[in-house]
Parts: structure tokens; sequence; C-alpha cells
């Protein structure tokens, strides 16, 4: 098993693991030397790392999505843990378990997949259900709909993240369109399922998270509309205004034209999912940001990009703060009152005289 993991190191620790090079990038010092600003990664989180010195000799020793084997000192820099490598070496595949290095929900996606059937057979529409189980009949399809993320990094970022949104989502939408009059819940629930489908092409997901070439030019709404589009074509029966209901339901699940949707919900099943596909995302986006904080001090986490804002780590902020318990301090010495010169002496009484006559 591997050792130690991201979450398990402790400020001033000497490092010695096996980490994956989730992004690497080579700056230059004051001086011009080179040196090495690094992300390295592993199932339980991501670490800053910097490597200052002799970078030069390693800077072609290994690139980004690599293995290596890091010696170093973990410490804590402007109230942020950062690595400082101290020795860095590619090593091989055959040496290190896949398992320790990718995120991977905790629940067992052939599990989630049977629940995803489970929903599909709920579908009472003929030709909405038949489109399911048309799309999901591919075992390529399947496979990849079970483990592939939901997203690069924003929310439910891991392997099988992608099925375990939907689910929660089919979830939410049973429980809304119970409270909303007039919704057709077999709509909702299809779009629900294959509103990311594209994902499974648009996201890299064999070795570290990334977008694909056909994902940088296209993107996922593109792609799940083709891939649907596809699947529609081997259904002649289907029908055409249905058709345009679920397809523009893939269009618009962002919401606004400015976050990607090529149109803005027009009916209210549109509308309903893109609220809850952007309440789930949000949710898991603050959930995650709080869990994986790195912060030291304080009850906010750092500034998050796709929220917008930083986060109240609210479990930190209401615990009671121990006061410390510090000694009484003691009480201020009077002042020692001046002696008057003793006017026994001859030069005491001339001064004492001479101050006297000063007032």
């Amino acid at each position: 098993m591997k050792s130690p993991y991201v979450n398990e190191l402790e400020p001033n620790q000497a490092v010695t693991g096996l980490f994956l090079v989730s992004h690497k990038d080579v700056r230059q010092k004051k001086s011009g030397d080179p040196y090495l600003s690094l992300t390295l990664t592993d199932r339980t989180g991501e670490l800053d790392a910097k490597m200052w010195d002799n970078a030069a000799e390693v800077i072609h020793a290994f690139e980004r999505d690599d293995f290596v084997r890091v010696k170093g000192l973990y410490q804590i820099f402007q109230n942020r843990p950062q690595l400082t490598v101290h020795k860095i070496a590619a090593v091989a595949e055959a040496e290190v378990d896949f398992a320790d290095y990718f995120p991977a929900s905790t629940r067992d996606r052939d599990e989630m997949f049977q629940e995803l059937r489970s929903w599909i057979a709920s579908v009472g529409n003929p030709h909405l259900k038949g489109l399911l189980e048309a799309i999901f009949a591919d075992e390529a399809v399947a496979l990849a709909y079970r483990t592939a993320p939901a997203a690069k990094s924003v929310h439910h970022a891991w392997l099988g993240g992608l099925i375990e949104h939907v689910l929660s989502l089919c979830r939410l939408a049973k429980f809304t369109a119970a409270h909303y009059h007039d919704i057709d819940f077999d709509l909702l629930l299809t779009g629900v399922i294959l509103h990311d489908i594209g994902k499974i092409h648009e996201l890299n997901y064999a070795r570290g998270f990334s977008y694909s070439t056909e994902g940088q030019l296209l993107g996922h709404i593109v792609i799940g509309m083709r891939m649907i589009d596809e699947k529609l074509r081997l259904l002649p029966d289907f029908p055409a205004p249905l058709r345009d209901l679920v397809l523009h339901m893939i269009l618009s699940h962002h919401g606004e034209l400015e976050f990607g949707s090529p149109k803005v919900p027009l009916f209210p099943e549109a509308m309903l999912l893109h609220h809850l596909d952007n309440l789930d995302s949000k949710m898991e986006c603050m959930r995650g940001m709080i869990e994986k904080d790195r912060l030291i001090d304080g009850a906010w986490t750092g500034y998050s990009s796709a929220l917008d804002r930083s986060i109240l780590k609210k479990r930190r902020y209401l615990e009671p703060q121990a006061q410390e318990s510090r000694p009484p301090q003691p009480l201020p010495k009077p002042p020692v009152p001046k002696r008057a010169p003793d006017p026994s002496s001859p030069f005491a009484a001339k001064l004492q005289n001479a101050l006297t006559r000063e007032q």
C-alpha cells in the first residue's frame, strides 16, 4: 500500500513517497536559475510542491501524468502546506497501484449502474424508455458512463463521479417533480440521465483528469447531442416534438448563454433540470472545498474560482475556542518613594536648601 498519502502529511515532516504529477511548470528564480512548480496528487488530495535547487538536472526526467518518487520536507508557507522537493525521479507504472492515485466514488460503480437501470425501468413513456435503453445497450457507453468523473476538478471529480452525480439528481428530480404541478417526470428523468452523457468523451480519465481533444473542440453538450441524435435515428417511431424537447434539455442545462448553453431553458422541465444540476454541483463543490481545504488557520477556505468566493468552515467557526490559560500577571509594584537626603550631611543640607528654593 502507498505511504504516505497526501492527507496523512504533517507539518515539518520529512517525506519520501510516490505521487502522480498532475501539473508541472518550469519557472525562473530572480537569479535566472530554473525551479519547478509541481502539483503532486494521490487519491486523497493534491499537494503544492516546489523544487528550488538542482531543478535543471531533472527538468526532462519526468513529465505531467508521470509517477515520481519524491524526497523532501513538508512545511507551512504563508499559511499553506508546501512540499520542498530535494530529490525527484520518475518510476515505472509497474511499481504503483493505480487505485492509490485516482480518487474514486465510495460507492460500488456496478451497484450504481444497477440503480440507474432501475430508474430507467421506472420510465412510463415507451419512447423515452426506448431511447434510454438503446443508449445504454451499448456496452462501451455503459462502461464509460459508470467510470467517468462528472468534471475535471470542480465537482464529483473522481472515477464514478458522473453516475453518482446523476443518481443524486434522480432523487432530487423525484422530490421536486412531486412538489411542482404539471411536471412530466419521465421527461425530466430522461434529461437528468442524458444531460452530461457527452462527458464520457469530453474527459480523459485513464491517468490524470484532463480534457480530450474532442472535448476541447466540441464540449460535452455538443458531444452529447450527437450521441443522442445517432440513437434517435435508429428509432423511427420516436415523435419529433418529443425529440426536440429532449434535445433542448441537453442544449440548455447550463442555464445561461455565458455558461456555455446554446439555448436558455424554455419550458418547466428544462428549467428544473438546470437548477437541480446547478444545485447538486454547487453543493458538492462546497463540501469538497471544506473537506480538502489545506489552509491551516482560520475558519475560511482558500478562494474558489468555481464559486467565486471563499467558503466558511462552519464546524471550525462554531467550535468553542479554548481560552488560553495565562498565568496571573503580578500587580505592578508601587513606586519606591524618594528618600530625602540626610540633612545630617553638610552637603545634603545644602542640596536640600537649593531644591527648596527652586520649588
